[in-house]
């Protein structure tokens, strides 16, 4: 009798030790983007009432992962490393969708309409993209969804773009800084005729001080929440209904509080596909 026993409580240690992580808990991935200034303290902090809100709304443990770089989010998607994601950059989101790992779970009210505008000094007479041959542009990092947009647009309207030292009269000349804050110091010291940012204090600062806006690009929506394709289908309907469902407890509007943002709304299939298509994914 006492041999059963201890039998029967090894064997259930035993498949709690080699349960499966998903069935534990769920691996929450957090990237808030490249091109703004924020550690990832900051970036935990903020996130940490929302994933108590979705651990007591599927009754499993959330644990966080900040992941800062690109690189490193796409090489854990890739192998579904995680349960679910945050994702700014809407390039990277939209890649795992389209390779059928994960899928859109949310996206982030105010953030579905995301664009890029071209600033440029009230002196400079530019009309349209095509004026841009033979000048040169600077844009936030290279892999941000700023950059990525802009060759968008380019892609478009068929122009031509370098990243080299030399400007050719029929291609635009792409230079890169990290943060967007930054771009208009390239602008203002004549390192770049145009500037492309995305963050709306920018080109508001830019524009009330007498700057233009060339263009705009078309919008995208960013600040995705993505699940993988194995989460269960039931733990996927709670996360989702748990984030539409935000604002109507206290715990909720709380997180949203912290967060900054003003709730999630279901995402569109028709605009995903055709902004996959537009940035070239």
């Amino acid at each position: 009798m006492i041999g059963r026993l201890a039998f029967g409580l090894f064997a259930s240690l035993f498949l709690a030790a080699t349960a499966p992580a998903q069935e534990r808990e769920l691996v929450f991935a957090i990237t808030e983007g490249v091109t703004y200034q924020a550690t990832p303290k900051d970036i935990r902090d903020k996130f940490t009432p929302l994933a108590d809100v979705l651990s007591k709304a599927t009754g499993r443990h959330v644990r966080m992962i900040v992941v800062p770089s690109y690189d490193e989010l796409r090489a854990g998607l890739s192998k579904q490393e995680y349960d679910l994601a945050f994702v700014h950059p809407a390039h990277v989101a939209m890649a795992e969708v389209k390779a059928d790992r994960y899928k859109a779970l949310a996206w982030t009210s105010g953030f579905t309409e995301y664009t890029v505008s071209l600033m440029m000094d009230s002196k400079q007479s530019l009309k349209t993209l095509d004026d841009l041959k033979g000048r040169t542009i600077v844009t936030p990092d290279p892999d941000s969804i700023t950059a990525m947009m802009v060759r968008a647009m380019f892609r478009a309207e068929k122009l031509a773009s370098t990243t080299g030292k030399d400007v050719t009269p029929d291609a635009t000349r792409v230079i890169t800084t990290r943060y967007q804050d930054a771009v208009p110091f390239y602008i203002e010291n004549g390192f770049a005729e145009v500037g492309a940012t995305a963050a709306n204090s920018v080109v508001k600062a830019w524009t009330d001080k007498g700057g233009k806006i060339l263009t705009k690009s078309r919008p995208v929506p960013i600040k995705q929440v993505i699940v993988a394709t194995r989460v269960p289908a039931e733990t996927q309907t709670r996360l989702r209904q748990a984030l539409f469902g935000l604002k109507d407890s206290k715990p909720g509007r709380d997180a949203l509080e912290t967060l900054g943002y003003k709730g999630f709304v279901p995402p569109s299939p028709d605009v995903e596909v055709a902004t996959i298509a537009w940035l070239g994914l």
